[in-house]
């Protein structure tokens, strides 16, 4: 039994630890090497990779909500696209730029009854719709999107 709890102290201080620390996930703006970060931090599971030409997408998925992130050439995650049950912890996928869409959005009206949001900075879009059951999203940094990508193909 101390055993069990022992190891259980020592999951729970290096959870603490990872999460803690930022430039372990693969957030916005992070490298393709850590997107593994990303779904071990949701606890998520892999559904894949597609390359492309222009891009590739990692997916996985957690408590009915499925997450894509959107990785360049150059090996940088440029967008990140979500559906499901829920919006994922933007705060994660963020990173870097999680405080300045937090200052945007405090700053941005909000409007009883729409179901879609964008909230622009700087830097970084958030675009939130859909309803009950069927949430949607996507987040990009304009300048890291690669050349010949449209915002279209972030779904």
């Amino acid at each position: 039994m101390k055993r069990k709890g022992l190891v259980m102290w020592i999951f729970l201080a290096l959870l603490t630890v990872a999460l803690a620390s930022g430039s372990a996930l693969a957030a916005l703006g992070g490298s393709v090497d850590s997107v593994e970060s990303d779904r071990t931090a949701f606890a998520a599971v892999t559904h894949g990779e597609t390359p492309g030409a222009a891009f590739t997408v990692h997916e996985f998925a957690y408590n009915g909500t499925t997450v894509r992130e959107y990785v360049s050439p150059q090996g940088m995650v440029f967008a990140i696209a979500w559906n499901g049950n829920r919006s994922p912890d933007l705060t994660t996928l963020l990173g870097s730029y999680a405080n300045e869409y937090e200052n945007a959005r405090q700053n941005t009206p909000h409007r009883p009854g729409v179901r879609h949001s964008s909230i622009t900075s700087d830097n970084v879009v958030v675009q939130r719709w859909g309803q009950l059951h069927n949430l949607q999203g996507r987040a990009y940094a304009p300048a890291l999107i690669p050349a010949g990508v449209t915002v279209n193909e972030i779904k």
